[in-house]
């Protein structure tokens, strides 16, 4: 009887509750989104002038400075998403614990924790968005970027990619490009197997074509053997004047490092294509481990910036009158910081392979999540 009495005396108490969660959610979104626009302006102005420092003096212009600055910020400013969510914790807690919002949620009967549902469920899904969405504008945004850089710069005229077919590699010259594609590649990047080298004027027509068994580079020249070569701009019948070699050299301008290092970051491949890049890599005879890192390390981005939230709650979530707000408003940021430098530390560990990939990823998000609550317990027993 003094259960239903309780129920009676109490009408709406679910839809109070709700409601009071959907505040709370509310204003931690546009909270982030203060920080995040806050944030973007700062980065984009730093980086507009570091443009227009690099080029604005080679004639290319504000605007041309404007856009790569545009280019490059969205890439910035992902990397420092966790460091975005623990001041958008902060300055939430700080808000509701100055306006002793704080004090008359806990005496409507909500814990701590309770409080805390609804700024974790929307950095799960700020951080499900970043992931699914943002993710890929950045890996455009990053990979337009590089292009234009590497336009203005003059880089010279070389590329690698792969896909399901194998490798392919451009090299480029003064007389003209080759085209190599080959099945597989050790991984050190130095030898081809089932290799096809094409070579295309400056007309833009096919010249030269070889077919080896093996390439291997070398200083300055890839030496395929069991190779036969055919030559369409002297021949008249490629076919039949075609020629064998047991070894044949082309000249080369890439490196070993080059052509390992030419498909990019991790951080210009969309999610949505991250898993079969990681199955052409690894089919290619590539390493594939620092792209799986950073695959399994962007699926535990929203746990990361639920994190972010319980660090900053478990300083912050107290009443200003306690005193001590700045020095534990320090103590929260230091404890992001060393979070987010402990993500990074792990990051570089399991793309090295001194820790599983899944430990790399995962523990750091785990490990700040866990004592973050206990943290949180503790207050509320005290």
């Amino acid at each position: 009887m003094d259960g239903a009495a309780t129920a009676v005396t109490r009408p709406g108490s679910g839809g109070r509750r709700m409601t009071l969660s959907l505040y709370i959610a509310r204003r931690f979104a546009l909270t982030f989104a203060g920080v995040f626009a806050v944030f973007f302006a700062i980065l984009y102005l730093v980086d507009l002038i570091d443009q227009v420092r690099r080029y604005g003096a080679g004639g290319e212009g504000f605007g041309a400075s404007a856009r790569l600055a545009l280019l490059h910020t969205p890439g910035l400013i992902y990397n420092i998403l966790p460091l975005l969510m623990i001041l958008a914790a902060i300055a939430l807690f700080m808000q509701l614990a100055r306006s002793s919002e704080l004090v008359a949620i806990r005496a409507a009967g909500r814990s701590a924790l309770g409080t805390l549902v609804a700024p974790l469920i929307t950095a799960l899904a700020i951080g499900v968005v970043a992931v699914a969405i943002f993710d890929p504008l950045v890996a455009a945004t990053t990979k337009r970027y590089a292009l234009l850089v590497g336009d203005l710069g003059g880089t010279d005229d070389s590329s690698a990619s792969f896909g399901g077919d194998g490798l392919w590699l451009r090299q480029g010259d003064a007389d003209g490009q080759w085209v190599i594609h080959a099945a597989k590649a050790t991984p050190d990047g130095a030898g081809l197997t089932g290799v096809s080298f094409i070579r295309f004027g400056r007309t833009g027509g096919p010249v030269a074509r070889i077919e080896a068994a093996q390439a291997r580079l070398t200083n300055g020249s890839w030496v395929a053997t069991d190779a036969k070569e055919w030559r369409f701009d002297t021949a008249s019948n490629p076919e039949a004047e075609a020629e064998l070699h047991d070894s044949i050299s082309v000249g080369t301008n890439l490196t070993a490092d080059e052509i390992r290092n030419s498909f990019g970051a991790p951080a210009t491949v969309s999610i949505w294509d991250l898993g079969d890049y990681i199955e052409n890599l690894d089919r290619a005879g590539f390493s594939s481990r620092k792209y799986a890192v950073w695959m399994q390390m962007e699926f535990a981005l929203p746990l990361m910036m639920a994190a972010m939230v319980l660090v900053g709650a478990g300083f912050t979530m107290r009443h200003a009158r306690l005193g001590r707000s700045g020095l534990m408003v320090l103590v929260a940021l230091a404890a992001g910081l060393g979070i987010f430098f402990l993500r990074n530390f792990a990051q570089v560990l399991g793309e090295s392979g001194q820790i599983p990939i899944l430990l790399a990823a995962w523990s750091p998000p785990v490990a700040a999540a866990l004592l973050s609550v206990s943290l949180l317990l503790h207050l509320e027993d005290g």
